[in-house]
């Protein structure tokens, strides 16, 4: 076992991200030094892991705390640290909130909303259809389909979403915005739900929200301080996250046409489609929060004392060799999957079904409708979001 301390920590990230590029030099690592200590643009100097038996680890093992992270200047990205609600609890508080969410996002529930979904994608692809090719995707597809589901769910007004959706980058922004712009941001959102949950506590109605301050109200279970921060985490995954891996699948699925052919002709493929473009997108451009060690714990030869943070790098393990025969290649066909787009352990993201099901219905009917569709300019030529830590096209400009 090494304990050995670096001099001087490696300077982290390596460099921008590049597309949906996963850096080489993490293969790099998990060969030769899969933990590295390493410092951050803000706060402590973290280790790095990049194996994904040590993301397993790191993600669910109760030796690893999130909330720890509230007592410490914790290793990031981003000016500020962001406010996770239930991403930052360890038990028994998280185990408090996510029994609140549970029920919602059952598969069986999820299920019902097959034909929301369905007529939603519908009706997007019919204004394609109205307005002719070229069109963009992003905008005119991916964003409101993502947007209307979890407004629905949550019982946010659609139309609304001019206003919240400039905020919700205060929560990702890693280089494009100041820690004063993050904050103001941070505190329109919070505001701007805080003002829905009066209302719903006036004026209940059938949706996410009003469940919540229903739960805080009559049996206490939520302060209103996490029942803002909570609402926000799932406007953000819900809206942001998934338009996100949507346009990002389909720029994989352009740039692999004999895969997407593959998936034409065999629509049967789609769930593992699906399971394939969560591994191979590197969604997070590098990290995500970091964990702090109750214990001593070794990792891969590598002892993490007592109150020092890990920061699991999730796009290095889904390339993982020693998990994913051929790692790096895309592979619709792909069986053995058990990849970490959507975390491990307790914190393992809540909507996966919900996310699954629309990627599915999203692809399976985008691919219905428009056989032919296509990327409509070079995909060399293609802007991407710099800055945030969620990779993501600025627009996809389809054709069919």
């Amino acid at each position: 076992m090494s304990e050995q301390r670096s001099p001087s920590p490696r300077g982290y990230p390596f460099g921008e991200a590049v597309a949906l590029d996963v850096d080489p030099l993490y293969a790099k690592l998990r060969r030769e030094e899969p933990v590295l200590r390493v410092g951050c643009p803000f706060g402590d100097d973290a280790w790095l892991v990049t194996t994904y038996a040590d993301m397993k680890t790191i993600l669910g093992d109760r030796r690893f705390s999130r909330a720890l992270a509230a007592e410490h200047d914790e290793s990031r990205l981003t000016p500020l640290p962001i406010h996770t609600s239930i991403l930052g609890m360890d038990p028994p508080d998280h185990t408090r909130l996510r029994r609140l969410l549970t029920k919602v996002f059952t598969t069986r529930r999820v299920e019902l909303l097959r034909p929301r979904l369905e007529g939603e994608a519908h009706r997007l692809i019919d204004g394609l259809l109205a307005q002719g090719p070229p069109a963009d995707l992003m905008e005119g597809f991916a964003v409101p389909f993502a947007g209307t589901v979890v407004c629905d769910l949550l019982g946010v007004p659609f139309e609304d979403r001019e206003r919240f959706r400039g905020w919700l980058d205060a929560f990702s922004a890693t280089t494009v915005m100041t820690e004063e712009e993050v904050e103001a941001d941070t505190e329109r959102l919070h505001g701007y739900i805080a003002q829905l949950m009066g209302s719903r506590r006036a004026r209940p109605r059938d949706d996410l929200i009003s469940a919540m301050v229903e739960a805080s109200d009559k049996e206490d279970r939520l302060s209103e301080k996490e029942l803002v921060e909570l609402a926000t985490v799932l406007l953000i995954a819900g809206h942001e996250t998934v338009s996100s891996q949507l346009v990002d699948s389909l720029f994989v699925l352009f740039t692999h046409p004999g895969q997407l052919d593959l998936l034409k002709h065999r629509p049967e493929l789609m769930p593992t489609a699906v399971e394939e473009l969560l591994r191979y997108v590197p969604l997070i451009s590098h990290v995500t929060f970091a964990r702090y060690a109750t214990e001593d714990v070794e990792l891969s030869g590598t002892l993490v004392r007592a109150g020092e943070s890990v920061l699991p790098a999730i796009p290095s393990a889904n390339r993982d060799e020693s998990v994913f025969e051929n790692a790096d290649r895309f592979d619709l066909t792909r069986e053995h999957n058990p990849h970490l787009g959507f975390g491990y352990g307790i914190h393992r993201c809540l909507g996966a079904p919900l996310a699954r099901l629309e990627m599915r219905v999203a692809l399976e009917t985008l691919f219905a409708r428009l056989p032919g569709m296509r990327c409509a300019v070079p995909p060399g030529s293609l802007e991407w979001k710099d800055g945030m830590q969620v990779r993501s096209l600025l627009s996809l400009p389809a054709t069919w």
